[in-house]
């Protein structure tokens, strides 16, 4: 299946175009409704107590059709309607009357009609089919106060498409939110399942299909992604049979002066794992000796400050670089920077070297843009927020995708649900990322990997993504406990499984 992610108006158009080729609205309806039964039904007793919420549109439709399924099979099914029927259309309207089971209204004009702790008192299961995705405006009145009850029972909770309250396309929260343990969505998921904090409203996220084929997304063509292996797999850098170190890339990271060495030199092992052939460390004259004391299969030159910098790069089989890590900030670092991106290599820019230019980030958006070369920018909240201060209001998504077309570069904006973006709007969200990944040097091992990946030609949207999923994968392995030191060595697992999957 496809890694996009589709946004609420790109669903209904995949709905659209569905229904145009000859399955009906309702068809659709029906088999969404069927999946809800079924995931209820996992999380209930036979003849369990099953409350069904069911808000004014299609997804209250869906949750008609389930609520009939689970009381052909047995269940104790309550039907509540957050309005009265009298205002549903279509096919929303056309489950209910074939559904011919007992409900309640649940509001009298904007008031919430009796004590909702004691009607959910005693359920299995609340199934949330109130807005769904499509939610374009907070939740207040009785729909609030019906989110604060279900909330508080100790039922479980299911939410249909996406828990009521959350955002979609955004992830953000719309004023309150359901929060539910598990989610079932349909054909594919959306932006908000994948967002914090939606994310951490979904539970467990099940993808049910329902007769929606794929060619559809030729004509939608979505721009947003789930960061898997399937979106760039095309890219990665298999080693060739009759390759060797030098058809496989050389990548230079930039360390700093000899105090603060510590996170170049875990960047260049990590960009020798990612597959380079050849890494250097490019050292200041004072660091030189605790740079050797501490490598081995990297290299070490020597480079006396930014003027050292033309004549280094001169060599044409230097093709990646990475500076940031640990190297300082100001003005050094500002024309280090300048004298690499005129050299034309490809780039990643972390830490320190962005931070140096906070002060005038347009100048670094224009060096960018006049080089050409491919350019991977990887901040956290902290460093983006200093380049680019007036995008502090968007969403991530928003945010990140207007970051990279204003600078020209691939941007990995960092986080449990970092979102990677290329300047002619393609995103993708990542979601593998361990919390145990929240460690000193973790960033410079991210940044090292995307340098190794660049050495070996990887095209800079992708290595940016198949660096981001390395990283947690990479977390993953080492597992709790881990320090940054463990990432690199803890890359082969995830290495061997793309292997293997291109075998």
């Amino acid at each position: 299946m496809t890694a996009a992610l589709l946004t609420p108006d790109e669903m209904g158009h995949a709905d659209r175009l569905t229904i145009e080729s000859g399955l009906s609205g309702l068809d659709l309806m029906e088999c969404a409704g069927a999946a809800v039964a079924v995931i209820a039904a996992k999380h209930a007793p036979l003849g369990g107590r099953i409350h069904i919420l069911c808000g004014p549109g299609n997804n209250g439709g869906d949750g008609f059709v389930a609520a009939r399924l689970l009381a052909e099979k047995g269940y104790d099914v309550r039907v509540d309607l957050l309005k009265s029927p009298s205002g549903l259309k279509g096919d929303a309207a056309a489950a209910f009357a074939a559904m011919t089971l007992p409900f309640e209204i649940l509001t009298s004009g904007d008031q919430l009609i009796g004590n909702m702790a004691d009607r959910f008192a005693g359920a299995d299961v609340i199934v949330d089919a109130v807005f769904g995705a499509g939610l374009d405006r907070p939740l207040s009145g009785p729909a609030a106060e019906l989110v604060e009850a279900v909330n508080g029972s100790s039922a479980a909770i299911i939410a249909v498409d996406l828990p009521s309250g959350i955002n979609g396309a955004t992830g953000e929260i719309m004023g309150c939110a359901i929060k539910a343990h598990a989610t079932i969505t349909f054909f594919l998921k959306k932006p908000g399942h994948q967002l914090f904090p939606g994310r951490g409203f979904c539970g467990s996220v099940t993808v049910a299909q329902i007769g929606i084929e794929t060619g559809v997304l030729e004509k939608i063509g979505p721009v947003t992604f789930e960061n898997t292996p399937d979106l760039w797999l095309a890219s990665w850098p298999r080693p060739a049979v009759d390759g060797h170190k030098y058809s496989k890339g050389h990548a230079v990271v930039f360390s700093g002066p000899m105090a603060r060495t510590g996170a170049a030199r875990l960047a260049a092992m990590a960009a020798l794992r990612a597959g380079a052939g050849l890494v250097t460390l490019a050292s200041p004259p004072d660091a030189m000796m605790v740079n050797a004391a501490h490598l081995t299969a990297v290299m070490l030159k020597k480079v006396s400050g930014p003027e050292a910098i033309p004549e280094f790069l001169s060599d044409p089989r230097l093709n990646a670089v990475l500076i940031g890590p640990g190297y300082g900030i100001g003005e050094d670092t500002q024309a280090a920077v300048e004298a690499i991106i005129v050299k034309g290599r490809s780039l990643v820019l972390d830490a320190d070297a962005l931070t140096s230019f906070s002060e005038n980030p347009q100048k670094l958006f224009d060096l960018i843009k006049e080089s050409g070369s491919p350019v991977i920018l990887t901040p956290h909240d902290g460093e983006f927020q200093r380049l680019f201060p007036d995008l502090a209001g968007l969403d991530k998504l928003a945010r990140t995708r207007e970051a990279a077309c204003r600078s020209g570069a691939v941007l990995i904006l960092k986080g449990p649900d970092t979102v990677i973006a290329a300047p002619d709007g393609r995103a993708a969200i990542n979601c593998n990322a361990p919390p145990f990944l929240a460690t000193a040097g973790s960033g410079d091992v991210l940044a090292g990997i995307a340098a190794g990946l660049l050495a070996q030609e990887v095209p800079a949207f992708e290595a940016a993504c198949q660096a981001v999923w390395l990283h947690g994968e990479a977390g993953l392995t080492a597992g709790p406990g881990l320090i940054a030191e463990d990432l690199p060595a803890a890359l082969r697992e995830p290495l061997r499984h793309l292997w293997t999957s291109l075998a």
